[in-house]
């Protein structure tokens, strides 16, 4: 970057930024010599941004912007890869950074989750990862080390450093602080930054982390092995997971203490899947909604971790509620691509590999060579907590994609980690579980849990223009701004309450909202006042824990 005179403090930001021209001319002349600017033009007040042809992992226009400059970059991370990155940066810039993530193994820039970051009057980025693709394609990791690393981590943590160098030109100042919004695999994202980058950012949110990838994406091919081939006699096909869901809500619902329709600790569900053994000589299953005895055996696989010989854990188990996210997961001929594709083009470097033939050594192989250097799992977060950083992590209690418990695990090793060591965490690290929340967003019809906290990715599943949480855009319902509210002014979360509308697409009237908790305690009814309410609920300990938790 060439040198640039920095005011100490960002005043007349209008004024500042309209001194930066937004053309390429403009940009190209302060970008090093590895950068390039794709495009970069000026988008009036409720505007939509048409997302390049090109950009199929994110193809979803915004719609609604406020006043902004639109520009993206092209950058060179080494002879045999690339990566882009865009950035939306508002008239009226709150004096604030926020990067946003992927999901899968995409290659594309979520152009969608950052008009919601502009709506807070952030200045936002995204970056593509260093490939093209769609979030459940990985043929183009095949024999690309370079393009892997540039997935891993490289193409995050280069865009958010060159970024913070454009923003803090173009309005004259630096950012007062950063942020960190992502979910799945932005979730990892953000853990593996702060992992290697603690001073990249101030706060981050992180939903749903895929941070475990040498497990989580061979687990995805295991567990779709419990259930293959289709002609065998332990297949339990998809026409019958509804039957298994409604038995899982009819005996889970009332063991957490209130019938509601949401299983809010599925953990603490004592589940009797023989309640759906056929009887004798029925011809159809799939109207009598019952499994045979072989069928009832996979159910225990699948509810149960994933531990090899010598109780070897590698990944845990999909949680009672999940059942309705299962399609994605059980195939009726293969597993979900984001397992055997990982084996064959992230790890072996070999398309003609057969997830028939997986075993406990691919395991034992990606852990070894962790290609990409993409899992997450240095504990060790105390360079980010010495510098002040705050960590706000969610999980879906309905989630199928990654397993609720990956999440718990996380967590739980970071205590381990870091309590020896006289570092508490729920001074700067809170997790919250959403019951009936499944991956990233979204409940299921039947459910209607309330589900969004302006998480990563939450605005874009409303409409096109929503940002924060409509009608209780304050700390108090909104994740992000709980985060800030967190990291500017000492404010913890104590809880986070969830919305749940008649229509989440038209945010008409509120269905329900019920606090979210920080682990381990848990939101329980107070026994009077409706319990759509929030304020009808309590957050507290359910379990016998240790001290620091009293």
């Amino acid at each position: 970057m060439k040198p640039i005179t920095i005011p100490i403090f960002c005043s007349v930001l209008t004024s500042i930024a309209a001194a930066f021209e937004c053309t390429s001319s403009a940009f190209q002349a302060i970008l090093p010599s590895n950068a390039s600017v794709a495009f970069a033009y000026t988008l009036p007040a409720n505007s939509t941004f048409q997302v390049p042809a090109g950009d199929i992992a994110y193809p979803t226009s915004p719609t609604q912007l406020q006043a902004l400059c639109v520009v993206q970059l092209n950058v060179t991370s080494s002879p045999s890869s690339a990566f882009s990155f865009g950035l939306f940066l508002p008239v009226d810039w709150n004096e604030r950074f926020l990067a946003v993530g992927n999901g899968g193994f995409a290659g594309g820039i979520n152009w969608l989750d950052m008009s919601a970051g502009v709506g807070y009057g952030f200045a936002a980025m995204s970056t593509d990862t260093g490939h093209n693709s769609t979030s459940s394609d990985i043929t183009w990791a095949l024999n690309e080390p370079e393009k892997k690393i540039d997935f891993g981590y490289r193409a995050m943590h280069g865009s958010i450093v060159m970024a913070k160098q454009v923003v803090e030109a173009y309005y004259g100042c630096k950012p007062k602080y950063s942020y960190y919004s992502g979910c799945s695999t932005g979730g990892r994202q953000g853990l593996k930054n702060i992992q290697l980058y603690p001073e990249d950012f101030d706060g981050v949110l992180t939903g749903a982390p895929a941070w475990w990838t040498s497990h989580l994406q061979t687990w995805t091919v295991k567990l779709a092995l419990y259930n293959l081939p289709n002609t065998s006699a332990h297949h339990i096909p998809p026409a019958l997971f509804p039957a298994i869901g409604a038995q899982v809500l009819k005996q889970c619902d009332p063991q957490d203490g209130l019938v509601d329709s949401i299983i809010s600790d599925p953990q603490r569900c004592d589940f009797f899947p023989e309640a759906l053994l056929c009887g004798a000589n029925v011809s159809n299953q799939t109207a009598q909604g019952c499994l045979t005895a072989a069928q009832i055996g996979t159910l225990y696989h699948i509810y149960n971790d994933y531990v090899e010989t010598n109780q070897t854990f590698v990944f845990p188990h999909l949680e009672l509620g999940s059942e309705a996210q299962w399609p994605v997961l059980f195939g009726s001929y293969e597993p979900n691509s984001l397992g055997f594709e990982y084996v064959q083009y992230f790890l072996l470097n070999n398309p003609d590999w057969n997830f028939y033939d997986f075993n406990y050594s691919i395991v034992e192989l990606a852990d070894k060579i962790q290609p990409g250097n993409a899992t997450a799992n240095d504990f060790d977060l105390s360079p980010f907590y010495q510098r002040g950083g705050k960590l706000l992590q969610y999980h879906g209690l309905a989630d199928a994609l990654i397993a609720t418990g990956s999440s718990i695990y996380f967590y739980k090793e970071v205590l381990k980690t870091l309590l020896p060591k006289g570092i508490e965490l729920d001074s700067w690290y809170r997790f919250f579980l959403v019951p009936g929340m499944q991956h990233c967003s979204g409940t299921p019809t039947d459910i209607n849990a309330p589900w969004y906290f302006a998480g990563a990715n939450q605005a874009g599943a409303l409409n096109t223009a929503v940002h924060s949480v409509p009608g209780f855009s304050d700390a108090k319902h909104d994740g992000l701004l709980a985060l800030m509210a967190w990291t500017e002014n000492g404010t913890a979360p104590d809880s986070i309450v969830a919305t749940k509308w008649h229509n989440d697409t038209l945010t008409d009237t509120v269905l329900r909202q019920r606090p979210l908790c920080p682990y381990p305690k848990q939101a329980t009814y107070r026994g009077h006042g409706s319990p759509d309410e929030a304020g009808n609920w309590v957050c507290e300990y359910l379990y016998n824990v240790n001290a620091q938790y009293d």
